[in-house]
Order: structure tokens, then sequence, then C-alpha cells
């Protein structure tokens, strides 16, 4: 690999610079917030808890000079802005990679991972497992801004991928992605691959899209298992049928009436907080309170990007999208992957993904468990996602 030319193709230096105005009027708002009252006896399974709510809404504030860290551009694809972070490595033979959020995450969950990708020997690693990354916000999300038309889902978002990486000189590079709900940055990554096996040189992924069990097996059918994937197939579906129970409101109205709720999510500052924090609790690798997986700076700025940019709602219109595609929750395109695909298994996972399932779909050539970690693995086990991405890419590199 060589590094790249100039960046071409309508491609503009961003410099994010929050006004003033912008953090009192937050600041107006968050003061005289009014909360609700805490249900008598009720615990985590009516929502967010009041006291922590409120001392959240204390500790809220600004966090422009990390999202100024990395060196920023805008373009236009496909009649869309899109934002992103381009960090080139020191070295100069590094393999281009795009990474990719999901919602309601941003590019604030890959602040610890950069680092260790672009500048291998800073971070106790071989220089010759080294990346240029490039880190985009999805349309419609964050500092892309609000989306200006209809149907954008995963596949149009990874042509928009594809297309950025050629305007920054990449024909060949690597794609990363998991996600938080919805499988946005898992789904857009395995499309990426999917749709340019010529391009992509590998998709590593941290969830798979339709690859965990959404009926109750029957007897016959684990029996056919080994006994770890029975058991697995088993748990995979107990964990999705207590989501459909109990955690998939958020995504019926986002896929039902999106705008409605952007009403609230976009005036209220503490209703935003309340809305995102809720799924760091529940989808990270966390007892208690979603600190003891993600450093709350990162959960805060990451609630503040939604808020200052006001994308709550064209952020939701993703899945809205999606269900009225035809292609259902899942997204997975008919045709199988053929990209050399990895899987990183992290045993919080909501969606528990099944090996045999995803064998069916993609081009397997790693899967690797770990012992902790969730559904936000890049801000949860930075160390543990970095490590297995370095280790899969050093494998295709030296077939290449």
């Amino acid at each position: 690999m060589t590094t790249p030319p100039p960046p071409t193709d309508g491609i503009r230096p961003f410099g994010l610079a929050i006004p003033q105005s912008d953090l009192d009027g937050l600041y107006d708002r968050l003061d005289p917030a009014r909360l609700p009252e805490q249900p008598p006896g009720a615990g985590r399974d009516h929502g967010v808890p009041v006291d922590y709510l409120r001392d959240l809404v204390g500790y809220w504030r600004a966090a422009e000079a990390r999202l100024n860290e990395w060196p920023r551009s805008t373009t236009t694809i496909d009649g869309a802005n899109v934002h992103f972070a381009h960090i080139r490595s020191p070295e100069p033979d590094a393999a281009p990679l795009i990474i990719t959020h999901g919602r309601p995450g941003s590019i604030v969950e890959f602040s610890d991972v950069v680092g260790p990708l672009t500048d291998q020997a800073a971070h106790d690693g071989d220089p010759a497992d080294a990346f240029h990354v490039v880190v985009p916000s999805i349309p419609g999300f964050g500092l892309s801004g609000p989306t200006a038309d209809r149907g954008r889902e995963a596949g149009r978002v990874a042509y928009a991928w594809a297309e950025l990486m050629r305007r920054l000189g990449y024909e060949r590079f690597g794609a990363q992605g998991g996600d938080w709900d919805g499988d946005w940055g898992a789904a857009i990554s395995r499309e990426l691959g999917r749709a340019h096996p010529d391009r992509v040189i590998g998709v590593h992924l941290n969830l798979l899209p339709g690859a965990q069990r959404t009926t109750e097996p029957s007897d016959a059918e684990p029996a056919a298992l080994g006994p770890e994937e029975r058991a697995r197939t088993l748990t995979s579906w107990r964990r999705w049928e207590a989501w459909q129970r109990e955690g998939a409101g958020y995504a019926i109205l986002n896929s039902t009436r999106p705008q409605t709720l952007a009403y609230a999510l976009t005036d209220s500052p503490v209703g935003q907080l309340a809305w995102i924090v809720e799924k760091f609790r529940e989808w990270t690798d966390s007892e208690e309170l979603p600190e003891e997986a993600v450093d709350r700076d990162l959960l805060l700025t990451d609630v503040m990007l939604y808020w200052l940019t006001g994308t709550a709602g064209s952020a939701a219109r993703i899945y809205y999208e999606r269900a009225h595609s035809g292609s259902g929750r899942a997204a997975a395109p008919a045709e199988p992957s053929t990209a050399p695909t990895a899987l990183a298994v992290f045993p919080a996972e909501i969606q528990m993904p099944l090996r045999h399932k995803a064998e069916r779909t993609e081009n397997l050539v790693r899967w690797t468990e770990f012992d902790r970690g969730g559904h936000v693995a890049a801000m949860e086990e930075p160390d543990l996602l970095v490590a297995d991405v370095r280790a899969f890419f050093r494998r295709l590199r030296a077939k290449a």
C-alpha cells in the first residue's frame, strides 16, 4: 500500500466550531429541566431512573476539543453531505480501512481505536499492521447533517462509502463495522464487501445482521449441532425473544413514526440524553451503570453530537427507509458475500450470532469469541477489537 494522492473531487476541509450561543442555549435548557417523578418501587425496568439522569444532566458539558481531534472534511455524494475524518498513518505502506458507526452512536465510538490502528509503533503494535483510517458519519447522522431526500438505507450508504474511498485515492481497502441498534455499522460494512468484492480486501464485523436466532428452535434442529453451538442456538433465541418482548419499542417507533419522536428529542436535551443513555445501559457489558463499560465523557460527547446537529429525527429515518424498502430488519442481501469476513463475538451482545448461520451467507475466515464486552465493542473493549482487526487483516496482507 502507498500513501494516497491529495483529496480531490470536491472534498472540503471541515472544522467544528460550536457557537457559544448554542452552548448557552443548551445550558439554559438543562438548568430548569423538568424531570418526571420516579414510579414507586420502580427500577430500570421502567426506563432510566430519575436520580441517575439528574446526575448526568448536572455533569453534562461541551466536548468541542475532543470532536476536533482528527482532521475532518466533507464532500457531497449521491446528493448527500458526507462528513468524515481521515487519519493517515505515519507508515507509508499502511492499509486503508473504513470504519462505520451505528445509531445512537457516532464517530465518537472510535475515539479509542483510531490511534492504535493508525500509529502502531506508538501503541505497542507492529508497524506492518498499520492502517490509514477513514471514519465517516452516515448521511443523516451527526456532522453529516440531515438528509434532504428519501430512500437512504444500508445499500445506498455502502455505495457512498465506495465512492468516498475512490475520491481519497483508495482503490483497495478494508471495512469494519459493528453497531448499536439497527445493525447499521455491520449492515453497511457487509454490503460494502458484498457489492464491491473487487475493491474490499476484507470485512471485519463485531455483529452480523441476520445471524441470530429469531424463532424457537425445534428439538430436532439443535440436536444436529455440536454441544456448544446447540447451547448458543437456544441462548440466541432467548435473547432475541426477550428483546422483542421488552426492548424493541424504540425500533418500532423509529420504523413507523420517526418524525413524531423527532420533535421531543430535538427540543429537549434531557429527552435526547435519556433516549441514548438507556441504550448504553442495556447493550453494554455492565451491571448497574453504563459508565462501568463506557467512559462517561465519551457517552456525553455522543449525546452532544446528536443534540448540536439536530439529527435525532434524520438518523431515525434510516429505520423507516429499511422497513419500507422490503429488506426487513436483518437487511441481509439475497446473494452471499464473497469478501473474506471476520466476526468478533462479544458475550453481552444482544444479538448473539450463530456460526452455522453466518457461514451460510458469509465467506467466514475468522471467528473470535471474547470473555467480556457487549454491543458497543469499540467503546467498551477497544484493545480487544483493535487486536482482532490487526490479526484479521495481517492474514489477508500476507496472502496479497
